[in-house]
Formats: C-alpha cells, structure tokens, sequence
C-alpha cells in the first residue's frame, strides 16, 4: 500500500464518525476585535469588509443556513453527517451565554455531530472556553485559531493585532480543556521569504497543535494589500512557486496534524490576483502531483524536538 502524501481532514473525520462528513459555514453576524477599535480598524490587510464573511446571517438565521447548508451537501456529496463551521469573523467574539445559544442552535439540526469554530487567539475569554469545554464533552468540538505567520514582524505587518505569544498562550488555554486546535496559516506574506514560512511549520510542529490550514495570499480587491499590489510593493505567489513551497511546507509538518486545507476559495468578483487561485481543483491535483513527483509527504522532514 502506498504511503498517504499527507492526512487529510476527510480521511480524519470518516475514521471517527465512520460515515461522510462535511462542514456548513455559518455566519453569526459577528465582528473582530481588529475590526470595531478594540484593537484596530479595518482588520488584516488581505480582509475587505466582508472578511470571510457571507453576509447570510443578514438574511437568515443560524439554523435556516445549516439546514440550506446540509441539503446542499447530502446532495452533492452524500454526506451523512455535518460539522457546523462558524467561519466568518470572530467567533467567540462575544458574551458567553450569547455564544451558547448560537452554538447549540446550530446542534439542533439532525445529523450535526459538531462544531467547528473560527476565531483569535485574543478571544479566548475563560467563560467561553469552559462553554467550549462543555460542549465538547457532548459532542465534536475544534477550535480554529488564526496566526498566520510564527513571525511577529509579519504579524504587525499584516495588522493581526496580536503576536505570536498570544497564539500559543490561547492555543495552550485551548488544550488545558481538551479543545482540539486547527491553526491557519499563510504561504505569500508580504516580506516573508521561503526560509520565513518554513520556520512556521517547524515551530507549529512542536507545538500541541491538532490541525492546520494552509492558505495561498490572494489579493481582494478593496483591501490594503491590493493597495500594495496596485502600487508594485507587493509580488504574489507564482503558481509553480506555490506548490513547491506547500510541499515543502507539509514534508516539515508533524504527521499526527489533520490537514484541513491546501489552499483558499476566493470569491471570482473580490479577486485581483492572481487569477490562477480561481482553479482550487486543478490547483489542489497539481500539489498532490507534486508531492509524489518530489518524493515527499507530510512528516518527511519532520524532527520531534522531544527525541
């Protein structure tokens, strides 16, 4: 049997729910500090004003979307059970008793067999980890902690408005509670050259860290870093370049990360660049060509530093 080029969510997900199980993104109509003046304005520099928002809760409610939601996915996939994914914004961005009724609404929907909830690593407040916590000792629960960089100087430069101590501080908060932790992480940043974004997959490799998203930096039109692109400041990923990196990247990855995702979805009518990242499919085979062509897998390079 052939070695897997790397552990994919899906694989994951079928292992412990022994069916097909496929994520509903929800929108809570939440905010971000970095967005309202708690801790800045106007968010990242790659985030419009919709960040990764949908603009669905404006129309309806938590559990309208997973219902829509899941009919599209049993459709298209056959999927048998769901994962409820809070993606837009910051999801634990508000009171904890708020929070709770928007998270079992979600639960009530038949055959959703957990959440899955995107947030900060600086809206970790004590109360809504221990809701968190509870949850989780009812049902799936991973939290998604955005970093994107382990480099404090790229965080301040992409305007996160938290360093990197305070992803681990929130990630080790995390795991006190027995919450899983996915973190996202960025592949382009501006100033970041490929020796940067390996050192963040050796430092996220010794770190208690149950998955991980890779994300390509695409420019959204509207948005500080298309202002940078416009002006010749700012170089995007090469195609080629990309998966080389993503291979790269994954063979220094401890092998017991779920991999969540290889690249991003941009939205066709917000995208300025580069147009190739419309392609996710083709995008998606032409790394796993890679990988095999290279001969590496998530964990090739892999050095646990407790050994």
């Amino acid at each position: 049997m052939s070695r897997p080029l790397y552990r994919d969510l899906n694989t994951v997900l079928r292992s412990r729910f022994g069916c097909r199980v496929q994520k509903i993104s929800v929108d809570a109509g939440l905010t971000c500090p970095n967005r309202d003046g708690t801790k800045g304005l106007g968010g990242c520099i790659y985030c419009n004003r919709l960040g990764s928002g949908t603009g669905a809760s404006a129309s309806q409610t938590i559990r309208e979307q997973v219902i829509t939601g899941k009919k599209a996915l049993q459709k298209r996939y056959g999927a048998s059970k769901f994962i409820a994914y809070f993606q837009s914004f910051s999801n634990t961005y508000a009171p904890a008793d708020k929070l709770e009724g928007l998270y079992r609404e979600a639960l009530s929907v038949p055959d959703v067999a957990g959440l899955e909830v995107g947030t900060r690593p600086d809206c970790l407040e004590d109360d809504v980890l221990d809701l968190l916590a509870r949850l989780g000792n009812e049902t799936y629960v991973c939290i998604e902690l955005g970093l994107q960089s382990a480099h404090d100087r790229t965080l301040r430069l992409i305007n996160r408005g938290h360093d990197f101590s305070r992803f681990a501080e929130g990630t080790a908060r995390c795991r006190a509670r027995g919450l899983d932790v996915c973190v996202h992480v960025i592949l382009g940043l501006p100033g970041e050259d490929r020796n940067d974004m390996l050192d963040t997959a050796r430092t996220l490799s010794a770190m208690d860290i149950q998955g991980i998203k890779i994300h390509l930096l695409y420019v959204i039109k509207g948005t500080p870093l298309h202002d940078l692109y416009e002006a010749g400041k700012y170089r995007c990923l090469e195609r080629e370049e990309y998966y080389d990196l993503v291979g790269d990247f994954l063979s220094l990855l401890n092998p017991s990360m779920a991999v969540h995702r290889l690249t991003g979805d941009p939205h066709p009518a917000e995208l300025a660049a580069p147009l190739w990242a419309l392609e996710k499919q083709k995008n998606l085979n032409s790394i796993r060509e890679r990988l095999s062509a290279r001969q590496l897998w998530q964990g090739k390079h892999f050095r646990n530093p407790f050994d």
